[in-house]
């Protein structure tokens, strides 16, 4: 039974697994991104986020999904291309992964048993639900995926002042 985020591993883009107890000591925010959604231009923020506290230790994580109305059905290549030419990100985007149902990833499994979401559901509602985890690889809150980013500041910068 997993423990932390550190019990987990996620795909690359490229298809290599990286395991993400390379994070340990991190901040970390999870989200599940999509080129076609109405809050696709969070990608902004999120790059905003990686770039104002990424040398104090949080790392922004992103894993496209299509399984909300088709919003995201390129290829890992091309959502790549989309997210560093519209958006300029930099920060790591991992391969197309499911959030939800059978095929869910074993991540997702995990973050949403151990921050469920409204009224308890542990399902994803929509795109862009961010999962905020600490250096000790713990979650400590999950947010809806009309919560801009730069809302987030002021938790990340509470978790990254942890010890």
């Amino acid at each position: 039974m997993p423990t932390s985020i550190y019990d987990f591993e996620a795909l690359q883009m490229n298809g290599q697994a990286v395991p993400l107890s390379q994070y340990r000591g991190k901040v970390l925010l999870i989200v599940n991104t999509a080129s076609a959604c109405g809050f696709t231009p969070q990608f902004g923020g999120l790059e905003e986020l990686h770039k104002e506290y990424a040398d104090q230790g949080l790392v922004v994580l992103g894993f496209p999904c299509n399984q909300f109305g088709s919003q995201d059905p390129g290829s890992n290549d091309e959502i790549a291309s989309f997210c560093q030419l519209n958006y300029g990100v930099s920060f790591p985007m991992m391969a197309k992964t499911d959030v939800n149902g059978a095929n869910a990833s074993p991540l997702y499994q995990w973050l949403t048993a151990e921050a469920p979401g409204l009224l308890g559901s542990k399902a994803i509602k929509w795109n862009f639900t961010k999962f905020l985890v600490g250096k000790d690889g713990q979650v400590i809150r999950r947010y809806a995926p009309q919560d801009a980013p730069k809302k987030l500041a002021g938790d990340i910068e509470a978790a990254l002042a942890q010890g």
